[in-house]
């Protein structure tokens, strides 16, 4: 039995009657799910979580639009309570991080973002270009030489590329790779998942470590400047931008962990559904200028991120359910994407799409992703180089894809392929 103090879910119990066999953190295939809650109850209070789940495309848009009703405060906002001793271990290491973005509401938001966005440049992504295709170059090369013919896309290639881009624009050790993905893991499980609280220690220790390097770069970015996007802020704070240090590190804490987790499971994510349909794959392999189209079809059909959270400022409603006054909404952006009253034929997956760009995996309105295009870039540079070097890839066994449990990341835990000499 489940205590008073644990949510009961996630842990193999069924969905009850009435919520349309929507599991909250079941990530394999939630879809049929999805599905019938746009059509039987697209607006539907899970009392296991205490959200109101929106499923339907313009009812998510416009919450997304509207930011005065529904803010953005409980976006990184920990889906469990964190117990006393997670609390304490944290307290005790000066854990004091919180939201770069996605969770501050303007004019704060406002503020911090008109800062960042000038630093987070095109420039900045055009110089990191052939870095990152040599990165993936080598990361293909070294499992191409594998004598078994045997590979994982999400271990020896899509783990490490977005990782290695992400330390190097912000100018932390590229040799950390490992150690700033242990630290991501356990911001991922103490934010969005599902723990006891013993469960919860080893994470907080991760999180007190991962805040400490968050901080000592700002501190290192003052003493020695340097050309990357932590120095870069630091100098906006010097030349009279509106920046603190603490808002600086907090900035890093966020995209160093959504900077390359949600791209490491874009390419993992792209190239599993690209294999899963040769025929649209092999199109590619024939013609590489389809590639950035086919990234935003796979970002509609199987995004990162499936579900994000807003809460209600005043009473109000969304597709005609009422909505309290503190309401908290689970936005599936998921479904949305799959709504056939935007997407003609939305379960399927269609690389000639012509508005797949109409997505919603990058969010919408004033939160709408700050790196979008570094994402795409990192994407499209991943498939073109496959394309040329690997055309025949061939995906094992897609069945037994397990998708790690959560309430708002898809992320396959492999990509299985194999190729012939």
């Amino acid at each position: 039995t489940e205590t008073a103090a644990r949510c009961p879910f996630g842990h193999g119990t069924e969905a009850p009657a009435g919520h349309h066999g929507y599991e909250p953190f079941q990530m394999k295939d939630p879809f049929p799910a999805y599905a019938e809650l746009r059509a039987e109850q697209p607006v539907m209070f899970d009392e296991r979580i205490g959200y109101y789940v929106v499923t339907r495309y313009d009812d998510i848009k416009a919450v997304f639009d509207d930011w005065e009703t529904f803010s953005s405060e409980n976006a990184q906002a920990p889906v469990r309570e964190r117990g006393p001793a997670a609390k304490k271990i944290m307290e005790e290491g000066g854990f004091t991080a919180y939201s770069g973005l996605s969770a501050r509401r303007p004019p704060e938001h406002t503020r911090i973002r008109s800062v960042v966005q000038k630093a987070f440049t095109p420039r900045r992504f055009k110089v990191l270009e052939p870095f990152i295709r040599q990165n993936v170059v080598d990361q293909l090369e070294r499992m191409l030489a594998n004598p078994e013919r045997r590979g994982d896309i999400f271990r020896d290639l899509a783990y490490d590329v977005p990782t290695v881009t992400i330390l190097t624009l912000i100018g932390a050790d590229v040799e950390q790779v490992d150690q700033f993905k242990r630290w991501s893991d356990s911001r991922a499980a103490m934010t969005w998942g599902d723990l006891s609280d013993e469960e919860q220690i080893p994470h907080a220790h991760n999180l007190v470590e991962y805040w400490q390097e968050c901080q000592r770069l700002v501190r290192v970015a003052h003493e020695e400047g340097g050309d990357n996007l932590t120095a870069d802020l630091v100098k906006a704070q010097q030349d009279g931008a509106e920046i603190t240090d603490h808002e600086i590190a907090s900035v890093l804490y966020s995209m160093l962990f959504a900077g390359h987790e949600t791209t490491t499971t874009l390419i993992s994510n792209a190239v599993r559904v690209l294999l899963a349909h040769p025929e649209q794959w092999q199109q590619l392999v024939a013609e590489p200028k389809k590639i950035p189209a086919a990234i935003d079809e796979v970002l509609r059909y199987s995004g990162s991120i499936v579900g994000w959270r807003r809460k209600a400022l005043t009473d109000t409603e969304v597709g005609g359910v009422p909505i309290p006054e503190g309401g908290q909404l689970l936005l599936l952006m998921g479904s949305a994407n799959r709504d056939e009253s935007r997407f003609a034929d939305g379960e399927v997956f269609d690389i000639s799409r012509s508005n797949a760009r109409e997505h919603l995996s990058f969010g919408y309105g004033i939160h709408y992703c700050l790196g979008n295009m570094l994402a795409k870039l990192q994407a499209k540079i991943a498939l073109e180089e496959i394309a040329r070097l690997a055309p025949n890839l061939k995906l094992e066994d897609p069945e037994a894809i397990g998708f790690r449990e959560n309430l708002s990341f898809r992320v396959p835990e492999t990509v299985p392929v194999t190729w012939e000499a």
